[in-house]
């Protein structure tokens, strides 16, 4: 059965095309497998990538994976039916993070200690299941905010890779949004009203977190200079190519 929501829109398509081509992140054969958290942005990368498919010059297979960190309240098992409509295989792996994160974390914040969870769960079902690229949903404005993080925070030009090989040599990581804006995909996942799953980690919402604080300034900054994020991804085309992971 195929999925019936709109399919993206041209901008979002060229904005993806434009960054598997430029850093060759899709090669005949690949097996890939998206990181879906059940936000808009995964959820519309799923929808892109599905689309890709139909008429891409090169064949990939294309599957996705969701961690459920046992928070109250999250509830991704509302995304079986989507994917069954997408006709895309679809891993649903359970961990309490929470609970351990509450005796394992050393000296990090909650977010980070999750993410690096998440990751390693996703790199071990790609091994398990034999999928050689894992794709994630980071986009532009993900990268900006990193980069001014990096910068503020660390003293380093640093940013997400847009297409990089893991350390242990074995799986590669591709961000097809890299050149795609968050209200881009915000858009979209409203149009085609995709199932997006709310976030429910009380983590997230006890206190605002730097990024968002980041977020907030680039923002007003945009809002003085509407090419600001165009500016930005000039200045860290060079730091997107794939090196050691970020």
């Amino acid at each position: 059965m195929q999925a019936t929501h709109p399919k993206p829109p041209k901008s979002l398509l060229r904005a993806v095309g434009r960054a598997v081509v430029e850093h060759d992140m899709i090669r005949d054969g690949d097996r890939i497998l998206l990181g879906v958290s059940g936000g808009k942005d995964s959820l519309s990368l799923l929808s892109i990538l599905a689309h890709l498919q139909t008429y891409a010059p090169v064949r990939f297979e294309l599957a996705a994976a969701t961690v459920d960190p046992e928070v109250p309240g999250f509830e991704p098992g509302r995304l079986a039916d989507h994917m069954a409509a997408l006709g895309v295989a679809w891993f649903l792996e359970a961990q309490p993070i929470m609970e351990e994160a509450r005796t394992r974390m050393d000296g990090d914040s909650f977010c980070a200690y999750c993410a690096r969870m998440k990751r390693g769960i996703l790199y071990r079902l790609c091994r398990e299941h034999g999928y050689g690229v894992l794709a994630l949903a980071q986009h532009l404005d993900d990268l900006a905010e990193s980069l001014l993080m990096s910068l503020f925070r660390g003293g380093q030009l640093r940013t997400m890779k847009a297409h990089y090989r893991i350390e242990a040599g074995d799986l590669r990581v591709i961000r097809p949004l890299v050149y795609a804006r968050e209200r881009q995909t915000a858009a979209y996942a409203e149009a085609a009203r995709l199932p997006v799953v709310p976030d429910s980690c009380p983590a997230c919402f006890d206190m605002p977190t730097e990024r968002e604080r980041i977020k907030r300034l680039l923002a007003a900054e945009e809002a003085e200079n509407p090419r600001v994020f165009q500016s930005m991804l000039h200045a860290m085309q060079p730091l997107l190519r794939e090196g050691p992971p970020p």
